[in-house]
């Protein structure tokens, strides 16, 4: 069996006497302890064709090391590169070969090729030091809801039509290049989409937005018709880079679809189109529109927390569309329990969470006292054994907002800057990663 390359600590390495510092030693000697976490980073830059060695590669540690310090301190690839090259701490903590430092594309290409599920596992095995430490015990849990947004613009339906033809005309101009032989016929609509497009923005008049409407609907049909055509001249013409060009327009045909018979039916027709049904952006079609009380709406995913008494976050789920709180407890408590091996003595969620359903499945299950922060018509007697223990679990489950509001300021839950759905889930459970590293070294005992 191969044996995954390994890079050993320098003596010369050296941490500032910071608090950084400190948490970044702490961090390091972690990692250190559970080298078998680098043969699951290894074989996802296996899966994506990355090399771990060249300028274009990058060692398994070096990179597991440097998307944690890029969540850690929430920088950009550029940022991360300059300071790779300029600290002497976050060199030590990279473990990076001496006189060397990446390129921000080769951070981005062997970084991107780390997996949600390697970060998942990550945080499983993080989980079990905190278990064997005796800093978190899962017996006392708490539940909340959150949303994270992913990388697109504010959507509307002048915009996608806009977004759908530059699309296209980018497409069919690198199709003009594959069919150089026998140019295509298609005519360029992308100024005046852009001209319609803004000129929605502007107008005054509910007649005048329908009639700008209808021709930048037309406009993106014809582009769309155009492209079918170049789809049939470039299939003929037979080539590696023909093909890379049909796989693209394959996937974006549909999604453009979509946004045309979207807009005819919410801005032609009249019709309501239900959440579920709409397609927010051409670019991250994975996307789902998220509403929570008053708020304003958020285009991305609904997430669900678990948290235990240490504050590490135990357990997280990327919702697919917007279920609400009620029908996420019991699955969220399977969950504990399977990761665990045993029901919670005391659990504590949000209103939200709170049906009579949920609080008998959950007794049922072996757990003690359940506490909801609002009632919903549950007798406390029913939920916990006395008045004292409910404000107690109560006041406790309001901690898990500090945790979230730390996730989303300091380590980027709040929007996912990686593109894709798979990216997506990658950043969220890399955030959630770097941040239970980084209190487990302030709570791990010195």
């Amino acid at each position: 069996m191969r044996q995954e390359r390994i890079i050993q600590a320098n003596i010369f390495d050296v941490f500032a006497p910071h608090e950084i510092g400190r948490e970044l030693r702490a961090i390091s000697q972690w990692l250190d302890e559970h080298r078998d976490l680098l043969c699951l980073v290894a074989s996802d830059l296996r899966q994506h064709g990355v090399k771990e060695t060249g300028r274009h590669g990058l060692p398994a540690e070096a990179v597991l090391r440097c998307g944690l310090l890029k969540q850690y301190r929430q920088l950009s690839y550029e940022e991360l590169a300059f300071h790779l090259q300029d600290s002497a701490s976050f060199r030590a903590f990279a473990r990076l070969p001496v006189s060397w430092c990446p390129k921000k594309s080769v951070l981005h290409k062997t970084m991107s090729a780390v997996r949600a599920e390697t970060w998942e596992q990550i945080n499983r095995t993080l989980l079990g030091s905190a278990h064997a430490q005796k800093l978190e015990s899962g017996q006392v849990i708490r539940l909340d809801s959150t949303t994270s947004a992913a990388l697109l613009h504010e959507p509307s339906d002048n915009t996608l039509l806009w977004d759908a033809v530059r699309v296209m005309v980018r497409l069919l101009e690198r199709a003009d290049e594959l069919c150089a032989a026998v140019p295509l016929s298609w005519r360029n609509h992308r100024r005046v989409a852009k001209k319609r497009a803004l000129a929605i923005d502007h107008s005054r008049s509910q007649a005048q937005r329908i009639r700008l409407y209808r021709e930048l609907i037309a406009v993106t049909r014809a582009s769309l018709g155009y492209l079918r055509q170049a789809a049939v001249r470039v299939a003929a013409a037979a080539s590696v880079a023909g093909e890379i060009w049909q796989a693209e327009a394959r996937h974006y045909e549909p999604l453009i679809v979509r946004i045309i018979e979207q807009s005819e039916r919410r801005v032609l027709h009249g019709e309501a189109v239900p959440a579920p049904e709409k397609l927010v952006s051409l670019f991250e079609p994975h996307a789902d529109i998220i509403l929570k009380g008053s708020r304003q709406p958020c285009y991305g995913h609904k997430l669900n927390l678990t948290s235990g008494r240490s504050g590490l976050i135990l357990d997280l789920v990327i919702e697919t569309g917007n279920p609400a709180d009620s029908e996420r407890f019991l699955p969220m408590l399977d969950r504990h329990i399977a990761l665990y091996g045993s029901p919670p003595r005391q659990a504590a969620a949000d209103g939200g969470y709170a049906t009579r359903d949920n609080l008998d499945q959950a007794k049922a299950r072996g757990v003690a006292d359940v506490a909801f922060h609002k009632k919903r018509g549950l007798a406390i007697e029913d939920m916990v054994k006395s008045r004292w223990v409910y404000r107690r679990l109560r006041n406790f489950r309001a901690g898990i907002e500090a945790s979230i509001s730390c996730l989303k300021r300091a380590y980027g839950l709040a929007r996912s800057t990686w593109r894709g759905l798979e990216h997506f889930k990658a950043y969220i459970w890399s955030s959630v990663v770097a941040y239970n590293l980084a209190l487990l070294a302030r709570l791990k005992p010195t």
